[in-house]
């Protein structure tokens, strides 16, 4: 909900965030080989990126929209057929946000040389090494299972906040539909296949994805999960709730915490928060129903899972 939101205002909110979010010194600290880095610190990079323009939201809609976020991505990498694919899903997410700013050339031009350097720094990788890519960003979702109403209307997200793997549909691009065992023998000749009947409706994926820089990507993970109208809620599970209460965080000094916040100043240093000027008011986005609900959720939440946002003045 936002209070006198037009069209105009939608597209700036959305050009200034797109500019800060591909500013060339931002990405360039993003392409960095480096180590994942804590939840804190991509919630503080997040909470930089969603004000960085005249939008404001209070805490418990800016913890609501990073449930949705981050739950929405995690299904994204989980359901990908092949490793691979998660360049595809990305690809994704870079072509709506190019649709965003088709009519802003300089803007457009940042997102393509994002796309650009994706390109060339991951389109040469291995399976085996975006397997590692996948296995690392599970790793980092694993312990998260924030129920979101999408996904559960879907049936692609039980009760417990997990997600359901289908065993029907498409296979990944350059295997073939299970149900037959081949027998080799030493010198790589076929001496016995065996037929077995599956319990999926599995089929041939018609043609591969394209990794180009304009193309059809096929998979459709990444792409608008409201493009059919409907209301959206997170809602925390039970399951989320005890490990919040039973998990405290570790007090013992994290010998990489210094590390961490230099590399977070380096990062922050193209992301500037923009302050409404002169006349202009800016504006609120809340993401529930009523200001009370916002308030309930905010004093209801968790306090481990408040994402408690580290600031850091960064000069360029």
């Amino acid at each position: 909900r936002v209070d006198e939101w037009t069209d105009v205002d939608r597209r700036r909110v959305m050009n200034d965030i797109i500019t800060t979010m591909f500013n060339k010194k931002f990405m360039e600290e993003l392409f960095k080989p480096q180590e994942l880095y804590s939840k804190k610190a991509l919630r503080t990079v997040y909470d930089r990126l969603a004000h960085a323009s005249i939008m404001r939201l209070n805490q418990a809609s800016m913890d609501k929209l990073y449930d949705l976020m981050t739950m929405a991505f995690k299904y994204q990498v989980l359901l990908c057929p092949r490793p691979r694919d998660i360049l595809l899903v990305t690809f994704n997410h870079l072509d709506a946000i190019k649709d965003f700013v088709r009519d802003s050339p300089g803007i457009l031009n940042q997102v393509d040389e994002t796309f650009r350097q994706l390109i060339e720094t991951y389109s040469c990788l291995s399976a085996g090494e975006f397997q590692l890519i996948r296995q690392t960003l599970l790793i980092f979702f694993q312990d998260m299972h924030i129920r979101v109403s999408i996904f559960l209307k879907d049936k692609v997200q039980n009760s417990n906040g997990r997600f359901v793997l289908p065993i029907s549909g498409p296979v990944p691009w350059g295997t073939e539909v299970p149900g037959v065992i081949r027998i080799f023998n030493r010198s790589g000749d076929e001496v016995k296949r065996t037929e077995f009947t599956t319990d999926g409706n599995y089929v041939t994926p018609q043609r591969e994805g394209s990794f180009d820089l304009y193309g059809d990507r096929v998979l459709k993970l990444g792409t608008n999960m409201y493009s059919v109208s409907r209301p959206v809620e997170t809602h925390m599970s039970g399951s989320s709730k005890h490990l919040a209460s039973s998990a405290k965080e570790n007090t013992v000094p994290n010998p990489l915490a210094k590390e961490e916040l230099n590399f977070l100043a380096r990062l922050l240093g193209g992301l500037e928060i923009k302050k409404p000027g002169g006349s202009e008011t800016g504006f609120r986005l809340n993401l529930f129903t009523t200001d009370e609900e916002e308030e309930q959720a905010a004093l209801t939440r968790p306090e481990e899972l408040s994402y408690k946002v580290v600031t850091i003045e960064a000069t360029q």
